[in-house]
């Protein structure tokens, strides 16, 4: 891990004073949430919009799978939060089952809609375990959708980086040569699948700047409410759960509360390790919930904003 001697003097002083004290909050932050299917999601979902909304997030986005009804509400939720909120709305757009010609129709849908900015991704095949086969007429991978993209407008370009691997790729060399092809085809940053230890991220940092990416590559952040759940997240997507980490969660199944703040301490601690080796920008994983981002960005010192004239709370 490469790091100045202004970041390593940071490192001391996060050791040595309370963890959290004076923590400046100049970070970028973004949240990811995913389209509501049912009417009591979509009212969570509106409450975590709401909560992190003041927080003044850099962006917003929401995600998008294959098949008509999740575009459809990907479209409906990106285009209510453009209408209805202050925040930046990027679109995930995948390129999972669909021909060129369908995911340029729902870019230009996006544009239309005052849409600047896509979160540009292969995409996992519909059912889990299948290979990835690329629709005759469509896009083959990300760098593609990123070349095409451009050539309609000039979109803000997010694109996915792996540090544990993405598990498709053979090893770490060839995945940071196909995260280069993407920021060489216009991407404008990497947003990275969760990880669980600071070091994963210092190192696929260090081996992205040593293959000549300059692009920012923003951590992911994935604060764990369901241990199942995340178990199950973690094994599609190559992340490691440390065993310390599992450990914590024994016998927590009954205790939502509890979880909870076990969950905020473990994902806050991180980001202040991050925060200590130079990370200005963190996009969390919210799963449509705002109180664990939202406690996390607190004690990293960020506070509500002013929003139109009147302070949000």
């Amino acid at each position: 891990m490469s790091v100045s001697m202004g970041q390593l003097e940071e490192a001391r002083r996060a050791l040595d004073a309370p963890l959290f004290a004076d923590v400046a909050g100049d970070l970028n932050v973004s949240f990811e949430f995913f389209p509501p299917k049912t009417a009591k999601m979509e009212e969570s979902l509106w409450d975590a919009v709401k909560t992190l909304e003041p927080l003044g997030p850099k962006f917003v986005s929401v995600t998008y799978g294959a098949g008509g009804s999740t575009r459809e509400r990907t479209h409906a939720t990106v285009a209510r939060i453009a209408r209805e909120t202050s925040l930046a709305a990027a679109a995930h757009l995948t390129c999972v089952e669909a021909s060129r010609e369908e995911i340029d129709a729902v870019a230009e849908e996006y544009w239309a809609a005052g849409v600047r900015h896509i979160v540009a991704l292969r995409g996992d095949p519909p059912t889990m375990g299948d290979k990835f086969v690329p629709h005759p007429q469509g896009y083959a991978n990300a760098a593609e959708l990123t070349a095409g993209l451009k050539k309609l407008h000039p979109f803000e370009i997010s694109v996915a980086a792996y540090p544990e691997c993405h598990p498709d790729s053979v090893d770490q060399a060839s995945d940071i040569d196909n995260l280069k092809r993407k920021i060489d085809a216009g991407a404008t940053r990497a947003i990275t699948q969760f990880f669980f230890t600071p070091e994963a991220f210092f190192r696929f940092r260090d081996a992205a700047a040593a293959a000549g990416i300059t692009a920012d590559i923003v951590p992911g952040i994935l604060p764990v409410s369901n241990v199942a759940q995340t178990r199950k997240f973690a094994g599609m997507c190559g992340a490691e759960i440390p065993a310390w980490m599992d450990r914590l969660f024994e016998g927590l199944d009954d205790h939502p509360g509890a979880r909870s703040l076990v969950a905020a301490t473990i994902a806050a601690e991180m980001c202040r390790k991050l925060y200590a080796g130079g990370v200005r920008d963190l996009h969390f994983y919210t799963l449509n919930r705002a109180e664990l981002s939202f406690a996390i960005c607190h004690l990293l010192g960020l506070r509500v904003k002013r929003l139109a004239g009147v302070v949000a709370a």
